[in-house]
């Protein structure tokens, strides 16, 4: 069995990925009316449209009820993970606890495992990220991940696998943590040329010129350069970096559109660009896209300021 807190859009499509694929799934919900209804309709319509749950997908109100399996995945906003973790002693520490979200805690500046080693030090801890949409995987279309954990890894790579969910190990978590945080804080620059009407050249420079950005921060934090190449750094950026189903790339058309964003919806690029810049100039990283990213959600520039200032930094060699 496998364990699944949060049923939002990407926890509920991990759910109908892995019981598709044979694994029994418990998925947790926080409202118990959230619970109810996926019990009746077999849906989860309000996070994920149109999908039903296999008969193999069972909800749950108790977080009890999930913590008895062969791994618990953790699929809630970053800022909310360290929080989570508190609350639930229920949590078997002799389980494997995999990070499902993308981000840099604002209060400590460490990554997901970092947070899951912090309050669970006896647990096995790793992080699944990776270019993908919750809609691509429920639907089963065909996906490919990054996990990352300082462990073996093998048997968990091998429960987490399915026929359509491809997964990719590596030791190096700080890179893929770093990966899948940063490209958000991209996707929010990005979305914002996009919304301004800048143009394709314009995001194309921008996502080039970023990801050289989370290379030297990476590096900086003991990752491997090579890591960020890979699926949880590259092939993130370039899907969050081009498609509307990015609520980070969506938050940035808005910003650059001037108009607003709903408030409801959780954009991990903000809070992340806000940590990343503490930590950017903790290690004397310059980090001008990321800076600029910040200033721009916080209001704190123009938008044509913004672009004027990065286009007016000195010449230098690529």
């Amino acid at each position: 069995m496998i364990g699944i807190a949060g049923a939002g859009a990407f926890g509920t499509a991990l759910a109908v990925a892995l019981a598709k694929g044979g694994r029994e799934v418990r998925l947790w919900a926080r409202d118990p009316d959230q619970v109810r209804l996926m019990h009746e309709t077999r849906r989860n319509d309000h996070a994920l449209p149109g999908v039903e749950l296999p008969e193999n997908v069972s909800v749950h109100a108790e977080i009890g009820e999930i913590c008895t399996g062969e791994a618990l995945l953790l699929a809630m906003p970053m800022q909310a993970l360290g929080a989570a973790l508190d609350a639930w002693p229920e949590i078997d520490e002799r389980q494997p606890l995999v990070a499902c979200c993308k981000g840099v805690d604002l209060t400590t500046l460490r990554g997901p495992v970092a947070v899951i080693e912090t309050r669970r030090p006896g647990a096995p801890a790793a992080i699944l990220t990776g270019p993908s949409f919750a809609a691509d995987i429920a639907h089963g279309l065909p996906t490919a991940l990054t996990l990352a954990t300082t462990g073996e890894g093998e048997a968990l790579q091998e429960l987490l696998s399915t026929p359509t969910l491809r997964l990719y190990r590596t030791d190096d978590v700080i890179g893929a943590e770093l990966g899948g945080a940063l490209k958000n804080v991209i996707a929010i620059a990005a979305g914002t040329v996009i919304g301004a009407g800048l143009g394709d050249s314009a995001r194309a420079a921008l996502m080039t010129r970023g990801y050289a950005e989370m290379v030297r921060l990476a590096e900086a934090l003991g990752a491997r350069a090579e890591t960020l190449s890979g699926l949880s750094g590259f092939g993130d950026l370039v899907l969050t970096c081009t498609s509307t189903q990015s609520r980070n790339f969506r938050f940035g058309c808005a910003l650059g559109k001037g108009e607003a964003f709903d408030p409801r919806v959780t954009v991990e690029g903000v809070a992340t660009a806000r940590a990343v810049v503490r930590l950017a100039e903790g290690k004397g990283i310059d980090m001008p896209v990321t800076a600029m990213v910040n200033a721009l959600a916080l209001g704190r520039i123009a938008l044509n300021d913004a672009i004027g200032l990065l286009m007016s930094r000195p010449l230098k060699q690529e």
